[in-house]
């Protein structure tokens, strides 16, 4: 993480006041992959982007080429080849175009249950309820919200904490109410919301690059 650290700082200064915290959430979140957890993330309107953002960076290559398991590669191999015996290609061509994943759910996507929730019970618990059937102990939740003090995400973050998750928060301005609740809060120095936005993106990338590098070298 040092390095990325080093190279995000240098781009962007301002950054300094949150390096350790930064470099505690990415504790936090290898630490759940090395359990053999996961990454469960939300937030609303330009945070709900960023939350797509970031499984969109975990569940595929990013910059590094990750390539597949050696036994699981055989196995699908061995499944399609079962299968489809006539076409020996399909495992070939299969495996070729899959990638090793870190697992992440980005909490915004499920449209059909978040209206239900909104409909049945309350807008404010649709991350919650995902938390509490998704969500289990060794897991981590990242919520984003640049206030820190937006309902469905702090709801979302106690669920987490009751069923022993760890919990990560990315804001802005002082932190908001998140920021005693969760075990990591990332504070990004800024006051208005787009200018947090901005920084939020280079220091969740950087928080990819390094789990990344990590887990496929």
């Amino acid at each position: 993480m040092d390095e990325h650290l080093d190279d995000l700082i240098h781009r962007y200064p301002k950054l300094l006041s949150c390096r350790s915290d930064i470099a505690k959430a990415y504790e936090a979140i290898a630490a759940a992959y090395r359990r053999g957890g996961k990454l469960l993330v939300c937030g609303n309107g330009g945070s709900a982007a960023d939350s797509d953002h970031i499984v969109g960076e975990l569940m595929k290559n990013f910059v590094v080429k990750r390539g597949l398991d050696p036994e699981l590669k055989a196995e699908i191999e061995g499944v399609a080849a079962e299968l489809y015996p006539d076409e020996g290609a399909i495992g070939a061509g299969l495996v070729g175009n899959l990638n090793g994943a870190l697992p992440a759910i980005a909490l915004t996507q499920h449209a059909a249950l978040n209206f239900a929730c909104i409909n049945d019970n309350s807008a404010d618990v649709t991350f919650a309820q995902q938390v509490l059937g998704l969500g289990a102990k060794g897991d981590v939740f990242l919520g984003i919200t640049t206030s820190g003090n937006s309902k469905n995400v702090i709801y979302a973050a106690i669920v987490a904490k009751a069923k022993g998750l760890g919990t990560v928060a990315l804001t802005g301005r002082d932190g908001g109410r998140i920021k005693s609740l969760v075990d990591v809060c990332v504070v990004a120095p800024e006051e208005e919301t787009y200018k947090i936005q901005e920084l939020h993106l280079p220091i969740y990338h950087a928080l990819c690059l390094a789990l990344e590098r990590s887990f496929f070298g």
